[in-house]
């Protein structure tokens, strides 16, 4: 009889806390980015699109499988923007934009949640990877940013690969730059986005961490430097709040602070990641700015905020989330 019970007593209590939404949150959750701006399905082909779908489940995975191990938010985010590094679909190391003057200019944020330690590099011109120069800015140096060519030498002095600058030449954002000139575009008109990627997680431990890389915008001139390796800008981590890494037009995101704004208004106004992300946007957009974010809250929500036609974006979850997405109305 006392088995019956505690049969029914385990039963009630279970559909209580159904009954109530209690789901419990995910161990661990990810979402990346590789740019938002006018992206639209008529400017696609099929061959385009599932292109971009699956690199971006790519990188997903690289980062879905550090956090399914028991590895750390800081790690993952690590993994997933080399990734996107690598592949000149992305405005972020081999893929990145030319400058006026027809070179690369190379800029990497990353931010340990846990310590709310940070690294970040601007104008950088032959490291191959930047997220791996801004980690090591992070944890090898007294210092949160290095520029130009001290932070060169500074990744020549820790061993990090370095190439030539040509070696992130590609025939599409050659033609882009030209174009920008033959027609004298605006740096907007002639990329429809930014391509900017991006990475927030929190892992089985607690622990938040974002990671940012990006070319910067095509034509930039006199070493101009976007929001992406800016802390607070584009790229923030604080445990117990959130994760934020953005794309989009960097003069407006910096004016705003967009990523330390948004976990501002989360921890200080109790407002969810969604609510955060997109009061902030909407901010960016009064101004005349666009573009999106990915943050990842302390609750395990992950959440994208798109102001913008839409936004190269995935995101996971140990509780069987695997969405990967182009335009805003997916």
């Amino acid at each position: 009889m006392m088995k019956w019970i505690a049969l029914f007593a385990a039963l009630a209590s279970g559909g209580a806390a159904m009954a109530q939404g209690k789901a419990e949150p995910p161990r661990w959750s990810i979402a990346i980015h590789g740019g938002a701006g006018t992206l639209e399905r008529k400017d696609m082909t099929a061959e385009k699109d599932a292109a971009y779908r699956a690199a971006l489940q790519a990188a997903l995975d690289a980062g879905k499988s550090v956090l399914a191990k028991g590895g750390s938010s800081l790690d993952a985010v690590t993994a997933v923007v080399r990734v996107l590094e690598e592949d000149p679909k992305f405005n972020a190391g081999k893929g990145a934009v030319y400058t006026w003057e027809g070179t690369h200019e190379l800029d990497a944020a990353i931010m340990d949640g846990r310590t709310r330690a940070a690294g970040a590099i601007a104008g950088v011109t032959t490291v191959r990877s930047p997220i791996l120069l801004a980690r090591k800015v992070m944890e090898d140096s007294p210092h949160v940013m290095l520029a130009g060519r001290g932070a060169e030498q500074f990744a020549d002095e820790k061993g990090l690969e370095l190439v030539p600058n040509s070696w992130f030449d590609t025939p599409e954002r050659l033609d882009a730059l030209e174009r920008m000139k033959a027609k004298k575009l605006s740096a907007l008109d002639v990329d429809l986005k930014f391509g900017t990627v991006g990475a927030v997680a929190l892992d089985a431990k607690g622990n938040l961490a974002a990671a940012t890389s990006t070319g910067g915008m095509t034509g930039k001139r006199w070493g101009r430097v976007g929001d992406a390796p800016l802390i607070g800008a584009g790229t923030y981590a604080e445990n117990g709040t959130c994760a934020v890494s953005a794309t989009g037009w960097g003069e407006y995101f910096i004016r705003v602070g967009v990523a330390r704004t948004i976990c501002a208004r989360m921890s200080m106004k109790g407002e969810s990641a969604q609510v955060a992300a997109d009061a902030t946007l909407a901010d960016v957009a009064k101004l005349g700015g666009d573009g999106g974010v990915i943050v990842a809250g302390a609750n395990g929500d992950v959440v994208f905020g798109i102001e913008a036609g839409g936004m190269y974006r995935a995101r996971a979850t140990s509780a069987g989330v695997n969405e990967v997405a182009i335009y805003r109305d997916e």
